[in-house]
């Protein structure tokens, strides 16, 4: 093949690529991202919308972190599995909350079971230990942190855990209910190429959440403005 042959079929070929669909791919690449952000605030906003049935006032004033993980599958054939996607975010010295970072969440569970299951996920962090733990490489459920299922109510009070000491309480909604879970042996790291995608460069969970060196974006503002809303900003004491 000539050389100008050549090069005319390998610019075709990248401009069916970045063209597949009918649209750019550069255009196309973060539709994922943008959905999974549109569906975490959707779940915030449903939860905290549950009379009587939400996570309490006092631990979203005391939130350090907030995780959410919409549409965790759970599922079985003999060895039991879970998978997810979310969105994490920091609250900030000054009270405002970080750009959120991409996550995933998985783990595993032993013996014959036969299912599959589909449920959305909130997780409250009230230090910061789980999340410089996750910043290190991934976080642990019940090994590197600490999680109790979360206490139910806009009022409500944990009976036997009055002051929160959990570092991260968890909580699932799953066919209209929601309550607290139980997700030890669950492992938390980044979704590093979702980040790439999404702030356009190389960047690390530390630059996103502790150094607060990556910028907000539209495909990210429903989950900033819902975190907002049902957790406003306060400064840190």
């Amino acid at each position: 093949m000539k050389r100008n042959n050549w090069v005319g079929f390998v610019l075709v070929l990248l401009l069916s690529v970045l063209f597949a669909g009918g649209k750019p791919l550069l255009a196309r690449k973060s539709t994922d991202e943008a959905e999974r952000a549109r569906k975490a605030a959707d779940v915030l906003a449903e939860v905290m919308a549950i009379p009587e049935g939400s996570i309490p006032d006092e631990l979203m004033e005391r939130a350090r972190g907030i995780a959410v993980i919409p549409h965790l599958v759970k599922g079985a054939f003999g060895v039991g599995g879970r998978y997810g996607k979310g969105l994490i975010s920091q609250r900030q010295p000054n009270g405002k909350w970080s750009t959120p970072a991409f996550i995933e969440i998985g783990g595993g569970s032993f013996g014959f079971q036969i299912g599959f299951q589909e449920t959305d996920v909130v997780l409250v962090f009230t230090n910061e230990a789980g999340i410089k733990t996750l910043l290190d490489g991934k976080v642990t459920l019940g090994a590197d942190a600490s999680v109790a299922a979360g206490p139910v109510g806009r009022q409500a009070t944990a009976d036997t855990d009055i002051k929160f000491s959990s570092a991260i309480y968890s909580y699932s909604r799953n066919k209209g209910l929601f309550a607290g879970v139980s997700l030890e042996g669950a492992a938390i790291m980044m979704d590093d190429d979702a980040n790439r995608r999404v702030y356009g460069k190389d960047v690390s969970g530390q630059e996103i959440l502790l150094l607060h060196k990556v910028r907000s974006n539209p495909i990210v503002a429903p989950f900033m403005i819902a975190l907002e809303k049902y957790s406003p900003s306060r400064r840190i004491s």
